[in-house]
């Protein structure tokens, strides 16, 4: 394998290992995200109805 191969081959598995990492922090994000958006949803929506009844 010549130099410019291996150079190549190192620039492909950098952006892919980058492209792995964004893709896991996007995950890790959502995986806490959506939960906590929702119970704080509900959390406002029954505050919302007890509000209106009492």
């Amino acid at each position: 394998m010549t130099q410019e191969e291996q150079s190549l081959a190192d620039d492909k598995m950098r952006a892919e290992i980058a492209k792995m990492f964004a893709e896991t922090k996007q995950i890790s994000v959502n995986t806490f995200l959506a939960p906590a958006l929702a119970a704080a949803a509900l959390m406002g929506g029954t505050a919302a109805i007890i509000k209106l009844f009492f």
